[in-house]
């Protein structure tokens, strides 16, 4: 793969998603559907879908792409591919909250390898140089030229005081009753694959997730946070969150930088 290529390509449709994402956004309305799983559907959501895709298309036909919108693309196996979720938080974006994202990634055998999370209604974009490693980027964004970079590392924690992030609109009893395990010193709440990123950048240091995902969820924030010295592991048995999975749902998982003692389930 030219990762410098793919780095290029994910950053500009990103930024043609947000663009088309906002318009909507900053709509006076917008309709909402019901998929068959019961989740939302915006405009936004199918809009960002088909600027994604058609682009990732043109730009690699040669590899396997999955998208969250596009049911056909569920039954591709393969283990180097693309995935795409072009509206994380949709929840986030009905109501107004902001705290949605545009996630595109590439996995290796199993690894998302490289990703881009582009927040636009916060202006935040954090994504995955040539080489693997994870940078955020200061706005504006032009799509042709890259802004200021720069580069992001997971926090050295005091165990004693922890940051935790955990989900806007999925917390639940279950999460909190592992979050009380641990010294904590404050907690966030943030939409969507902005968890991870926060953790990439040290502005938190774990977030647990006791509930349902898809890997077109995870695959770009895992992706950015790995770049940042970061790790994903399976909730159970705190081993490695792994990608390609028949029908590409994921257990739950921990998100965390290395220095956190982490807790059994």
């Amino acid at each position: 793969m030219d990762y410098d290529k793919l780095v290029t390509v994910f950053r500009r449709l990103a930024l043609e998603a947000g663009d088309r994402i906002m318009e909507i956004y900053e709509a006076d309305d917008f309709d909402v559907k019901v998929k068959s799983d019961d989740s939302p559907v915006t405009a936004a959501d199918e809009a960002a879908d088909a600027i994604i895709s058609a682009g990732l298309r043109a730009a690699f036909p040669d590899v396997t792409l999955v998208t969250e919108e596009q049911a056909a693309s569920h039954a591709e196996r393969a283990a180097t591919f693309l995935i795409v979720d072009p509206l994380d938080g949709t929840k986030e974006f009905i109501n107004r909250r902001g705290d949605f994202t545009v996630n595109i990634a590439y996995v290796e055998n199993g690894v998302p390898t490289r990703g881009v999370v582009y927040a636009p209604a916060k202006e935040r974009m954090f994504f995955t140089l040539a080489d693997g490693s994870a940078v955020e980027e200061d706005g504006p964004f032009h799509k042709d030229t890259l802004g200021t970079l720069r580069a992001i590392r997971v926090s050295e924690p005091d165990n004693a005081a922890l940051m935790v992030v955990a989900s806007k609109s999925h917390r639940d009893q279950a999460t909190d009753d592992y979050i009380g395990k641990y010294a904590v010193k404050d907690m966030k709440s943030a939409g969507s694959s902005l968890k991870f990123c926060l953790i990439a950048t040290g502005e938190a240091d774990i977030y647990p997730r006791v509930g349902r995902t898809m890997e077109w969820d995870t695959a770009a924030g895992d992706a950015v946070l790995r770049g940042a010295g970061g790790r994903v592991v399976r909730f159970d048995d705190h081993q490695p969150l792994v990608y390609g999975k028949d029908g590409y749902a994921n257990p739950f998982f921990i998100a965390y930088s290395p220095a956190v003692e982490l807790k059994d389930a």
